[in-house]
């Protein structure tokens, strides 16, 4: 199950919505800041439906 959250890029400050993957449990990915583009490593603790916390650093 997909969720959609709300981060803020560790580079420029800019939030925006990611969609992250409940169903793969703990995990971590890489995405571009929508605004900057720069990388951004995010771990994320799941539980399926549900976000238990998003850890946003850059990469």
């Amino acid at each position: 199950m997909e969720v959609s959250e709300k981060i803020q890029c560790p580079y420029c400050g800019q939030s925006f919505e990611i969609t992250v993957d409940t169903s793969a449990g703990s995990h971590r990915f890489t995405t571009d800041c929508e605004v900057c583009c720069r990388p951004m490593e995010i771990a994320a603790d799941c539980e399926p439906g549900e976000i238990l916390s998003l850890d946003v650093q850059g990469a």
